[in-house]
């Protein structure tokens, strides 16, 4: 079974991925960190030194690579990643794709913490970070809304997410 976790940064792709990978014997990946790994340097410098054009189609090769080489997994993707290049359809065509859908409060709150850590978020001041926040999830809902299945990350046990993949 291959498993893909969306929803935007902060909202605990990461976190569900590695319980859910453990609980459930399969490998997890963290997209980005594949990527970081493949390319040598952090995400922040990938997105400085090439742009973000470069980092989403690298995304997309990354994503098709680890689905190709892999029976089995459970990825986090990145929080733009089904926005781009068809790769909802691919996801949605190639295993179970769930959105963690978690308030818009809790993002603010977790995001605010590790901003230096997120490039789209590096140079945004604190007092704007609501208002971005809330136009990128508005831009990338529509993405969001396609996964099979969508559930509010703040509301959730491993049991739950294992019985709502398995039941979908």
């Amino acid at each position: 079974m291959k498993i893909y976790l969306i929803g935007f940064m902060g909202s605990g792709k990461s976190h569900w991925g590695r319980q859910l990978s453990a609980c459930m014997n399969i490998p997890f990946f963290d997209l980005d960190d594949v990527i970081v790994l493949r390319e040598g340097k952090p995400i922040t410098e990938i997105f400085a030194d090439q742009g973000e054009e470069y980092f989403r189609l690298l995304e997309k090769d990354t994503l098709i690579n680890l689905t190709n080489g892999h029976e089995a997994f459970v990825l986090s993707c990145g929080g733009g990643t089904p926005c781009f290049f068809g790769n909802i359809d691919y996801m949605k065509e190639h295993g179970k794709v769930i959105w963690l859908n978690t308030a818009t409060a809790v993002l603010i709150d977790r995001l605010l913490k590790e901003k230096q850590h997120r490039p789209l978020l590096r140079d945004i001041p604190d007092e704007d970070m609501k208002s971005f926040i809330i136009k990128k999830l508005h831009d990338r809902k529509m993405y969001y809304e396609q996964a099979h299945l969508s559930l509010h990350e703040e509301e959730l046990s491993l049991e739950q997410i294992k019985e709502a993949i398995l039941n979908e």
